[in-house]
């Protein structure tokens, strides 16, 4: 499944990802892509909270955790990794 575009919302634990685009607006944008959420970037997800929401990733060296709600607006080229 390498190659595939999909929300980062819908990645395994342990995926990387290659951020394709971003739908996200307004002040969360500006935060997001002042993180390194920019078309380009790796990021690679860590784990999600026991309930599902948030989950954590790690990008630029930073760990974040994102809503479902965030991630979901975040497209990713799967580069690698994954459980399962």
């Amino acid at each position: 499944m390498a190659g595939a575009v999909i929300p980062l919302s819908e990645a395994a634990n342990g995926s990387t990802l290659r951020i394709r685009g971003i739908e996200v607006q307004g002040v969360l944008r500006r935060r997001l892509l002042d993180l390194g959420f920019v078309a380009g970037n790796s990021v690679e997800v860590l784990r999600r909270s026991p309930l599902g929401d948030p989950t954590a990733y790690r990008i630029s060296n930073t760990t974040i955790a994102l809503r479902r709600e965030e991630s979901s607006l975040i497209y990713g080229e799967l580069i690698g990794g994954g459980e399962g």
